[in-house]
């Protein structure tokens, strides 16, 4: 099997980007990454979107952004899994260079969810749930994930203020950001002060709606040394990837991410590793109780013990599992 590595990255920074459309934004960062790997062209380019079908009222956006990239008629698909397609897309592309059926692959993820009411916004994103069983009934991901946070502040002790930290920390590191939507530290208070958008979640609880792209280029070991110094090649050690019931009422456990944690340990298996080799984490934070639940289920807390780490400071930066 051939081994993988990334050669090549491109961002565009994340905001309000009202003058740019989906397919400006996804180029950029493309063209950004293709530049910074040293390559002209690729075999192929997998678009990692959740939603633009919903937000912008455009699908086939691998034909979209290859096309708009100037690429000719090379494969070009758009991979979609919720909140995971940015992952899943590299997951794809990684997959057809290891397979030797590519040697050069383009890796895209974009969002343009500003130009969306957000009442609609909260709709389109709800899409990703059970429709019959559970976006039928009114069911958004914002009431989910404060039912969450209410269990599990229940069943750990916890409170709202504890839960907080992730957002401080998210916002720490944004300061330190220049591609970040919003470049200002907050506090504890700043969350609590925050209005209520399903009790006991709060604005700064919740990640914000934003556009943006970021774009990697994937090749072989031995195809890297045609463009770059080994020293800029990063290699793919481990990925990992899983499902759990989109139900959440047929799920075993309401407070363990199963999917996150057969994904970590898949991850870690084809890597060769455990998760205290891991140097630190990008966990899926889109609303502060993911954080805590997301250390828990990929083993870097124990259960009940992932808001801990935010309380002793271990995810900041300088902490023992800095997100």
């Amino acid at each position: 099997m051939r081994k993988p590595v990334i050669i090549g990255v491109g961002l565009t920074p994340v905001g309000e980007h009202w003058r740019l459309a989906l397919r400006d934004l996804a180029v950029e960062a493309l063209l950004n990454a293709m530049e910074d790997a040293g390559v002209d062209k690729v075999d192929s380019l997998y678009v990692g979107n959740m939603a633009s079908g919903s937000f912008v009222e455009q699908e086939n956006l691998g034909a979209l952004i290859a096309d708009w990239a100037g690429l000719g008629n090379i494969p070009a698909v758009k991979v979609e899994a919720a909140c995971a397609s940015g992952g899943a897309a590299v997951q794809e592309g990684v997959k057809a260079v290891m397979s030797g059926l590519e040697d050069v692959v383009a890796v895209v993820g974009v969002e343009k969810m500003t130009d969306a009411w957000p009442s609609d916004a909260t709709r389109y994103l709800a899409y990703a749930a059970d429709a019959e069983w559970e976006l039928f009934h009114g069911v958004s991901f914002v009431a989910l994930n404060a039912l969450a946070m209410r269990l599990y502040m229940k069943e750990y002790g916890y409170t709202e203020e504890d839960l907080a930290l992730f957002a401080v920390n998210a916002h720490a590191n944004g300061a330190k950001n220049p591609y970040a939507m919003f470049k200002k530290p907050i506090t504890v208070e700043t969350v609590m002060k925050s209005p209520y958008v399903a009790d006991p979640l709060k604005l700064f609880d919740a990640s914000p709606i934003a556009d943006g792209a970021a774009a990697v280029i994937i090749t072989t070991e031995e195809k890297a040394k045609e463009f770059v110094d080994k020293a800029k090649m990063v290699e793919v050690a481990g990925m990992g990837r899983a499902i759990d019931t989109i139900n959440l009422a047929n799920r075993e456990d309401l407070l363990i991410l199963k999917a996150a944690k057969v994904a970590a340990e898949r991850a870690y298996k084809m890597a060769g590793i455990s998760v205290n080799d891991i140097d630190f984490f990008e966990v899926h934070d889109a609303f502060t109780v993911m954080a805590a639940l997301s250390l828990e289920s990929i083993g870097a807390a124990e259960r009940g013990k992932g808001a801990m780490l935010a309380k002793e400071g271990q995810i900041a930066i300088d902490g023992d599992y800095p997100i």
